[in-house]
């Protein structure tokens, strides 16, 4: 239930969306000739799009989020363990294509196969099933496969989990599968935004992970240019808001360990 709610109250929050509601909202009382009502909502819908389009709201957003786990300069000598959480493959147009698409988060995946060269004892996982609503035949766990065998990683060696649907599945699947034990060290990879939350449910489930954040969208420094660009706009900020409120949400309904987890807890 939690995953199906989650995906309908998204397809009405995220910014791009809300606004287009709000537009045919507004033109939908023109034709009801409630003049006044649609007037003030066009307005504040205008004024929603030129701020979105004018001032780096999402950028900065994100810059918070991705600076909460620095990037890791030195690996520990011992490593029994390296995750990547899925999210990397276009399942879409790998089905329509024919051959293996990645997505924008691809780099979650070179940096797993790097590290696998530098530890080649150590155990690796693939965690990622299907975020879709209507269609959980399709996982990304087996479409992975070949990009994997591509970027030199022996296949044998990767333990795939395809059921999770989500980061909280991700954790939960994923300690099911492996069964790490407290002594053990295990990397977590993931995009540099998503780690908090990340981080957040893979402590939820008692599993403490160094985390390893890759994929980075913004600069580290916060950035107050006005720009004049709407398209460009809207991507960061749908990002930064879908991520904020998975962390509230997350912690809201106990899959997290605390709202905005750090580097310092454990």
């Amino acid at each position: 239930m939690f995953f199906y709610l989650s995906k309908i109250i998204w397809l009405f929050v995220n910014p791009g969306n809300l606004l287009l509601i709000l537009l045919c909202l507004g033109v939908f009382l023109i034709y009801r000739h409630k003049y006044r009502l649609s007037r003030w909502l066009l307005t504040a819908t205008a004024l929603m799009a030129l701020t979105i389009a004018i001032l780096p709201i999402g950028r900065n957003l994100l810059v918070v989020l991705e600076n909460r786990f620095p990037i890791v300069q030195v690996l520990p000598d011992k490593v029994d363990g390296i995750i990547v959480l899925g999210g990397v493959v276009d399942e879409d147009l790998t089905e329509v294509r024919g051959g293996v698409v990645g997505g924008e988060a691809i780099e979650r995946l070179t940096f797993f196969a790097t590290i696998s060269k530098q530890f080649p004892n150590s155990k690796l996982v693939f965690t990622g099933g299907s975020g879709k609503v209507f269609d959980q035949d399709t996982k990304e766990g087996d479409l992975v496969v070949p990009l994997l065998k591509d970027l030199g990683i022996v296949i044998e060696r990767v333990i795939i989990e395809k059921q999770s649907r989500n980061t909280f599945e991700n954790a939960l699947f994923s300690k099911r599968k492996v069964q790490p034990s407290d002594e053990e060290t295990w990397i977590l990879i993931t995009s540099a935004f998503h780690m908090p939350r990340a981080v957040g449910t893979f402590r939820k489930v008692d599993w403490d992970v160094l985390p390893f954040p890759v994929d980075h969208h913004v600069k580290s420094e916060f950035d107050f240019s006005p720009t004049f660009n709407l398209i460009g706009g809207i991507g960061p900020l749908s990002l930064a808001i879908h991520e904020w409120l998975g962390l509230l949400v997350y912690w809201l309904t106990g899959k997290s360990t605390t709202f905005f987890p750090s580097p310092f807890e454990h």
